[in-house]
């Protein structure tokens, strides 16, 4: 089997406007793809910078992934929060990274958004807190449905990644 290997970190997010923020994250692979070691998912520490509009994660990834074909190739999403002064924790956007099909370094960024409501929603989320959020996170990596969606363009997150691939020339695979 082709063997994909993700080494890196979930770095940082900026130009979000809000302190306090922390990520989670989600491995998405299609059925031909099998996780040999690492995890699908996690989430990073809540960082903060009085400063700088900057929060540092410094997440490591460490993936191992073995595949039969190329169909559903990696994806990443994200789902980025803020928490609050009584902590509470707001969504403050979403995103999705595709892993590069070729090997290597590469630092990628992640544009993230988030849903808008009504003018009523907007008026209780500036004065409660909270927002609109999606009932399956999952519609993002959708690209038939996410059009529908009224959205605001949110912060960026940044991955330092290094991609090994290993057999994709024994399937006729060329890099």
């Amino acid at each position: 089997m082709a063997e994909v290997h993700i080494i890196g970190e979930l770095s940082q997010s900026k130009d979000f406007g809000q302190q306090h923020l922390f990520c989670k994250w989600y491995l998405q692979i299609g059925n031909n793809w099998r996780l040999l070691s690492g995890k699908k998912e996690g989430q990073t520490q809540v960082s903060s910078n009085e400063f700088e509009d900057i929060c540092k994660w410094s997440y490591p990834l460490d993936i191992h992934l073995a595949t039969s074909g190329l169909q559903g190739w990696p994806k990443i999403y994200i789902q980025v929060f803020h928490l609050d002064w009584v902590g509470r924790s707001h969504l403050y956007g979403y995103g999705v990274v595709t892993i590069p099909t070729h090997p290597g370094q590469h630092e990628l960024d992640c544009y993230t958004w988030r849903p808008v409501g009504n003018l009523r929603e907007r008026f209780v989320q500036y004065f409660m807190g909270g927002g609109p959020q999606l009932k399956d996170p999952h519609l993002i990596l959708s690209t038939t449905d996410r059009y529908k969606l009224n959205t605001e363009a949110m912060g960026v997150v940044t991955f330092k990644i290094t991609v090994v691939l290993r057999h994709f020339s024994d399937f006729g695979v060329e890099y």
